[in-house]
């Protein structure tokens, strides 16, 4: 048995979570990759723009290492959430070739230093911004897959795709009416707990 490899693990989480992340956007047409699904207005490209600006971030700049992307989102008066969603102008390439990027100066980043190698977070407060590389690359990697969560939830709504990738749906076995049933059952259920509780 060899000893296990801490970067290797790290980074196949990592990229499961990115890969995830884009196949979300798959068969999709640009209306509804851009769409917002939610009443905070999430919506399946914000998601990869916003992720691509967290590993540059914290797998980059924390380190010392920028990576020379522009982050407008970050600029002095920039509009709030900016991040969270792609403009009429920044097509679905532009933005996933832009998290292609961040995912190779990450990688770099992750490749060239030491786990316990110490950022400072640029944004955090200054008593508390040092952080290990690796607690930087478990951060990147939770909210890589909260975002992979949202994006799945997303998609789900418009046109019910789900799952991690293509063939790996994670769900129980069922036709659609299968599926109707159980909802419908667990919609009954919850009324009736709201009415006993």
């Amino acid at each position: 048995m060899t000893a296990p490899d801490a970067k290797a693990d790290l980074h196949f989480y990592l990229q499961s979570a990115r890969d995830a992340l884009l196949w979300k956007l798959e068969g999709l047409p640009e209306y509804d990759v851009r769409r917002p699904l939610t009443p905070t207005g999430t919506n399946l490209l914000g998601l990869v723009k916003h992720a691509a600006g967290v590993e540059l971030g914290y797998l980059g700049d924390t380190f010392g290492r920028p990576s020379g992307e522009a982050l407008p989102w970050l600029e002095d008066g920039a509009e709030p959430n900016a991040d969270m969603w792609a403009t009429a102008d920044e097509s679905r390439t532009h933005v996933v070739e832009f998290y292609r990027r961040a995912w190779a100066h990450a990688d770099a980043t992750i490749d060239a230093l030491a786990l316990d190698t110490i950022g400072k977070v640029p944004w955090w407060p200054g008593d508390r911004d040092e952080v290990t590389l690796h607690h930087a690359v478990v951060r990147v990697i939770a909210d890589t897959h909260r975002h992979a969560g949202h994006a799945d939830i997303v998609r789900e709504l418009v046109d019910g795709a789900v799952g991690m990738n293509k063939g790996n749906d994670g769900l129980a076995q069922g036709d659609p009416a299968w599926w109707e049933g159980y909802r419908s059952r667990l919609e009954r259920t919850a009324r009736e707990a709201d009415r006993a509780g």
